[in-house]
């Protein structure tokens, strides 16, 4: 173990915004002699996959998520003895930037933490040391990783800043997963993930299964993931044209296997599309403009992204489409579909020949 500082670094959100933390995670761990991340439960296996990190702490905090816990003096009073126990010296909170900092950088203050950075619109007082103002329009990862250069932190020599995760896992960390080839088969395959957490973000399951009848139709071997409470899902938009693997995927571990061998995935702004991302493997995305573009969209390889991102519901964080029929995203064309997947394939340098596609690295 080097010598340095003891540090902590905070992403209370979803599996997606953990992995899109992972270049800043590895700038502070290069500084650091510890790197500890504190998550909420969605996000913390992916903070297990992340190079650089010794050690992942949970806590459900009340301010974050859609289905929030209760404010529990019990809870608080717990995060905070284990955070005094390891005695940090700094922390780095990551949110995104419609976030606040404040109630997390509260309770590390009450643990002992000494210094605080953290980006913040909001006054801090004394609960920050390091109050960093988001450059309009920053990449989730890009903002994240300004944040660590502001506290001092920079990648490591030959670090290219993308996303990254430990594949295979940590020995003992998740067991032996199951190889690629044994989930998914031999041979190239394209996969589609259809679900999403937020609803909004994704296809109908009807429309994902005629996606996968055209692409097995253009001459695709098509792998469906999905989680076991998602089965029903994979099972219908599988059908007869793909190969389900809806809840056999059991953890991250043996996701990312899937992903990385697949040529190409097609998926919604989800996890799932930063998981394919950190195993470099091209992207197709279903982007439904509830959020911007700009700051979630697959980041670090080629892509496209698919849907119209001047629909009625832009910018509006809905959970749900507020627009019958979900058209934003289930009025992509079957074709739009297929010539994304093929100009990722063939590497061509421009989008395909579609209103709505665009390609970028």
């Amino acid at each position: 173990m080097t010598a340095g500082p003891r540090t902590l670094v905070v992403r209370l959100d979803s599996l997606g915004d953990v992995l899109l933390a992972g270049p800043a995670v590895r700038a502070v761990a290069a500084g650091s002699s510890r790197t500890t991340m504190l998550c909420g439960p969605r996000g913390a296996a992916a903070a297990r996959l992340l190079p650089g990190v010794d050690e992942v702490l949970e806590y459900e905090a009340p301010w974050v998520g859609f289905d929030a816990p209760p404010v529990s003096p019990a809870d608080c009073d717990r995060l905070v003895r284990t955070l005094a126990d390891r005695r940090f010296d700094r922390a780095l909170i990551l949110v995104s930037y419609h976030q606040s900092p404040l109630p997390i950088a509260l309770l590390l203050r009450l643990a002992g933490v000494d210094w605080i950075g953290a980006d913040s619109e909001d006054y801090p007082g004394t609960l920050l040391d390091l109050r960093h103002r988001r450059a309009p329009g920053r990449h989730e990862a890009e903002a994240a990783l300004d944040l660590a250069r502001a506290a001092g932190c920079a990648l490591p020599p030959g670090d290219d800043g993308g996303l990254r995760v430990v594949v295979p896992p940590r020995p003992g960390a998740y067991g032996t997963p199951p190889p690629a080839d044994a989930l998914a088969g031999p041979g190239p395959y394209v996969v589609l993930h259809p679900a999403a957490a937020v609803p909004a973000r994704a296809w109908s399951p009807a429309r994902a299964a005629r996606a996968v009848e055209a692409l097995h139709t253009a001459g695709h071997r098509v792998v469906v993931t999905g989680s076991a409470a998602e089965q029903a899902t994979t099972a219908l938009v599988a059908g007869r044209y793909g190969i389900d693997l809806g809840g056999v995927t059991t953890g991250l571990d043996d996701l990312s296997g899937v992903l990385a061998r697949a040529s190409a995935v097609v998926t919604g702004n989800t996890g799932p599309a930063h998981l394919a991302a950190a195993v470099r493997t091209p992207v197709v995305c279903l982007f439904a403009p509830v959020v911007p573009a700009e700051r979630w969209r697959p980041y670090g390889v080629p892509h496209v992204l698919l849907g119209d991102q001047r629909a009625p519901c832009a910018l509006t964080r809905a959970r749900t489409c507020p627009v019958p029929g979900h058209p934003c995203l289930d009025a992509v064309d079957d074709d739009e579909v297929v010539a994304a997947v093929a100009s990722l394939l063939d590497h061509r340098a421009g989008p395909p020949a579609t209103k709505r596609g665009a390609m970028s690295a």
